[in-house]
């Protein structure tokens, strides 16, 4: 089951470390900007990528994409729980709400791939 999260509840969390965050949106556009220590896992490559991001299917993950009217974080997190990932949450405001907020980003490719 996917949970929905905040961004207050978001940062705790990539401060504590205790998270993995995945950015479901093409290469370009997390190069272009994305949370601080995501990964990137497009929605349509979860099945394929997946297994060798995300290795602990018991560790927490937040899936983001742009915004709420953007479905990619939906589609991948829901996927992700399809798979047997047991603790996955969606933060639908996603990308833009976070730079709104005038919180960090990182720029550039994943240094972990699949």
């Amino acid at each position: 089951m996917v949970r929905n999260i905040g961004r207050d509840d978001v940062k705790k969390k990539i401060d504590s470390g205790a998270v993995t965050v995945v950015e479901a949106l093409p290469a370009s556009y997390y190069e272009e900007a994305h949370l601080p220590g995501a990964l990137n896992l497009p929605h349509d490559a979860v099945d394929k990528l997946a297994p060798g991001l995300l290795p602990d299917k018991q560790a927490e993950i937040i899936v983001y994409c742009a915004n709420e009217p953007c479905g990619n974080s939906g589609i991948a997190a829901k996927r992700l729980t399809e798979l047997g990932y047991a603790n996955v949450y969606e933060y639908g405001e996603g990308k833009q709400d976070w730079i709104d907020a005038g919180l960090p980003t990182e720029t550039g490719p994943s240094t972990r791939t699949a």
